[in-house]
């Protein structure tokens, strides 16, 4: 069956119309979809110690300057561990060391180990 080409070249000038209509109004709906997509697509993780001082990822606690002044070539922080601090510090509102704190006593707990460091397997035995 022969379809006319004005119903082709219309369906396409009402989609590249749409598009173009999402395209520039995308700073009004591109945040609802912040909740549904993944947090990668939206901040590319540094990868160098300079690129981990812009984002927000030292301290005077934690001071990466020093790095950068030795010309230190290794990738910076760990990819994961950056990720899960900087996601942190988004969703609770945190600076960066507390950031840190909230994100090694998640794991400490996920290891059987308390916030102060002993074990909490009560099987455990301490010699004073």
């Amino acid at each position: 069956m022969w379809t006319p080409s004005y119903v082709l070249w219309s369906w396409l000038f009402i989609l590249m119309a749409l598009s173009t209509g999402l395209y520039f109004t995308r700073s009004s709906w591109l945040p609802s979809f912040g909740r549904v997509l993944p947090e990668s697509t939206y901040r590319k993780v540094s990868t160098s110690f300079a690129d981990d001082i812009e984002a927000g990822l030292s301290s005077d606690a934690f001071n990466l300057n020093a790095n950068v002044a030795a010309g230190d070539s290794r990738g910076g922080l760990d990819l994961q561990s950056k990720k899960d601090v900087l996601k942190i510090m988004k969703q609770d509102a945190v600076s960066f060391d507390e950031a840190r704190r909230i994100l090694m006593e998640k794991r400490l707990a996920q290891n059987g180990i308390a916030p102060d460091g002993r074990p909490l397997d009560p099987r455990a035995v301490f010699f004073s």
